[in-house]
């Protein structure tokens, strides 16, 4: 459980969404300080408010402000006939509960980061600190609607460059920008792929002055067959196994990005050529464009640095175990999300210890969580409020 830097928002949302029915006040009282982490003994103080000076518990009025809050936004509903007891509408359990316009809410917080209901609009064109790395996968370019919302392949280059102008704005000198997107989307009704990836790598350098660092090959070995149309019925495409992760930045002399962070052992027969003293002799290849002398490799190093193909699979512990609290809180479970091990690879890779690591298309949390196991702060958006309240289970 996150520390709550007091009640919020999502403690007494929790509440409701794991209530079978109906939850009284003092129901609602009791489960929300649990989730916050409070002091039940807290609920039996009392202070004096106003110029009247009369004694009521400010705990609870914060518990209500946040429960008429949620009911003006149509989660809950009373129960007619009873006094100060509430449901869930169906609505709030049926649909993701999108923020309305210039909404932000602080969903939870931690002692490193603050998660928002709210989109990037609302929050990123007003942050006044300087942000270190953005890593993010937004809404994929897919023609078919999903629920929380997405972009067409022909509108997705000003969808992202509109999404990053301000964290643009606001990214420290070095500072690194990095995109999961797809590498399966096609023309309508052919199986020539779309070529939407290198009009937004040509946009985001014209538009935003983003320099492209890398483009990471994910090997995704949990990926089902695709695309089933041209791969698995007309047989004229071979199935896709790997997304690309874009790695961009404003200064490529000052990127912060240090492969030493991310070292990996090495292997078994390199350590014993290391033991050797190197190469014995000397050898060439590739008609001498490599010329390899005695010695070479022999200097005992730190560890292997890593390719920029990385292959693991989507479904990880981390993701079972949100997708089980998601299930188990009668919350939608985010089908999309990205490995733990991978955004964690990618945040130590990209940033340093201390960072401000932003996400604005937040989902389940992968970002924050990656950032919060590695020192780093961070501060996440995300318009689905029921995405973040699985999410927060992560903390």
């Amino acid at each position: 459980m996150p520390q709550q830097l007091g009640l919020d928002l999502n403690c007494v949302l929790k509440a409701y969404h794991q209530a079978d029915c109906q939850v009284t006040n003092d129901q609602l009282y009791r489960t929300a300080v649990a989730q916050a982490g409070v002091d039940p003994g807290h609920l039996s103080t009392r202070a004096k408010v106003g110029r009247s000076g009369e004694q009521h518990n400010l705990l609870k009025r914060k518990i209500r402000w946040y429960q008429q809050t949620a009911r003006a936004l149509g989660f809950i509903e009373r129960v007619p006939g009873k006094r100060g007891v509430w449901r869930m509408t169906q609505a709030g359990r049926d649909k993701l509960t999108i923020a309305p316009p210039n909404v932000s809410l602080v969903a939870f917080s931690t002692e490193l980061g603050v998660a928002l209901w709210s989109t990037w609009e609302n929050v990123f064109p007003r942050l006044e600190e300087r942000i270190d790395l953005v890593l993010t996968s937004p809404p994929y370019a897919l023609r078919a609607p999903r629920r929380y919302g997405n972009p067409t392949a022909e509108q997705y280059v000003d969808f992202i460059c509109k999404a990053l102008e301000p964290l643009v704005a606001n990214l420290s000198d070095g500072g690194i920008i990095t995109l999961n997107i797809s590498n399966d989307i096609f023309e309508k009704g052919s199986p020539a792929r779309s070529l939407y990836r290198e009009r937004l790598v040509i946009a985001l350098h014209d538009r935003l002055q983003l320099f492209k660092l890398d483009e990471l090959v994910w090997v995704n070995t949990s990926k089902p067959p695709s695309p089933y149309q041209w791969s698995s019925r007309t047989r004229q495409q071979l199935n896709c196994g790997y997304e690309p992760v874009y790695v961009f930045t404003n200064n490529p002399a000052a990127a912060r990005s240090d492969n030493r962070r991310v070292l990996q052992p090495h292997t078994d027969q390199h350590q014993r050529l290391i033991d050797r003293g190197g190469e014995a002799k000397a050898r060439s290849s590739s008609d001498g464009a490599y010329r390899i002398k005695p010695g070479s490799y022999g200097n005992a190093t730190a560890g292997k640095i890593p390719r920029n193909v990385i292959t693991m699979g989507h479904r990880c512990a981390d993701q079972v175990k949100v997708k089980r609290a998601a299930r188990e809180a009668g919350l939608p479970v985010h089908g999309a999300a990205m490995p733990l091990q991978l955004a964690s690879f990618l945040v130590q890779y990209l940033s340093r210890p201390g960072d401000l690591v932003a996400d604005p298309f937040a989902g389940t949390l992968t970002t924050a969580k990656a950032a919060e196991i590695n020192g780093r702060r961070w501060i996440a958006t995300d318009s689905a409020l029921e995405y973040l309240l699985a999410g927060s289970s992560r903390f």
